[in-house]
């Protein structure tokens, strides 16, 4: 299957892992696995799990050429295999390791065989090479949830955007455009706390406070995107996260405020959920399906 890359996610208390089909830029049916990481674990014992995963997932198919992409949260030096987490509760003992040679030394390949991509980048380049944003040239990508990811789309290649800590109304964007900011909004506006967006989504209709938050969080995030679309010439904006999937209703206010600001663009809510960063991670291989 020279056409098949294994793509891996690599979360702070899990990693999913399955092998992407580089024609069709989707999940080989069945080869989906996830599994529990202890990220506070020592070195060894990580690096055990993780080849423990990446081995199920190759075992259970008839891979020929092994090559694998891998999205991990930052700092990291990507084109070298080096972790740089130290300050996080997570991935501290892989600290200045060489993460390249020590997987290829255990899973028995070549440190060639891997390749590195951010996590943010990897949902924006997932979306961009096989879902929402498909064909996309100039795109930014966001994921709205716990808190603010950001991605841009250059050329084909998704970078990390790092839009979490923009100076943004007094604050930084994050505190505006995130999942704390309706449960502080929704506490304001009524005195009662609620558990997210999910639940105020769920709402009925009676429940006025409802449709004026999220007219207000859609305004709030024009008002952001506004800048950045302008200045990169964007063509598309997708968005992910917990957040997007109640875009029903912010959405139409999104739109209405981009358009106030004279900006017509593509919104697209992103289609591949939980596996975009591991199609992103594998299709930094997608030479290996043109040669």
């Amino acid at each position: 299957m020279k056409d098949s890359v294994l793509g891996i996610d690599i979360g702070g208390s899990h990693m999913t892992a399955a092998l992407v089909n580089l024609e069709t830029r989707s999940l080989l049916q069945g080869t989906l696995c996830r599994e529990a990481v202890n990220s506070n674990d020592t070195a060894d014992n990580i690096l055990a799990c993780w080849c423990k995963i990446i081995n199920q997932v190759f075992d259970g198919a008839k891979v020929t050429e092994k090559h694998i992409g891998i999205a991990m949260p930052g700092p990291f030096d990507y084109q070298n295999g080096i972790s740089l987490i130290q300050d996080q509760e997570k991935f501290r003992t892989l600290y200045q390791l060489n993460l390249k040679q020590e997987l290829a030394a255990r899973l028995h390949i070549q440190p060639f065989q891997i390749r590195f991509l951010n996590d943010a980048a990897g949902f924006l380049q997932g979306e961009v090479f096989g879902g929402a944003a498909r064909g996309g040239k100039q795109v930014i990508g966001l994921t709205l949830g716990t808190g603010l990811g950001s991605a841009f789309l250059d050329n084909g290649i998704a970078e990390d955007a790092a839009l979490w800590q923009s100076p943004f109304k007094g604050g930084i964007a994050e505190d505006f455009l995130s999942t704390r900011w309706f449960i502080h909004r929704y506490f304001q506006c009524t005195g009662k706390v609620i558990q997210g967006v999910k639940v105020l989504a769920a709402l009925g209709e009676e429940c006025t406070e409802k449709s004026l938050i999220f007219n207000e969080f859609g305004d709030t995030l024009a008002e952001f995107l506004s800048p950045f679309i302008i200045a990169r010439q964007a063509d598309v904006v997708v968005l992910g996260g917990n957040i997007a999937n109640a875009h029903p209703y912010f959405l139409p206010s999104l739109k209405a405020k981009l358009q106030e600001n004279n900006i017509d663009i593509a919104i697209k809510i992103a289609e591949l959920q939980e596996v975009a960063s591991l199609i992103g991670a594998a299709s930094c291989w997608e030479s290996l399906h043109q040669s």
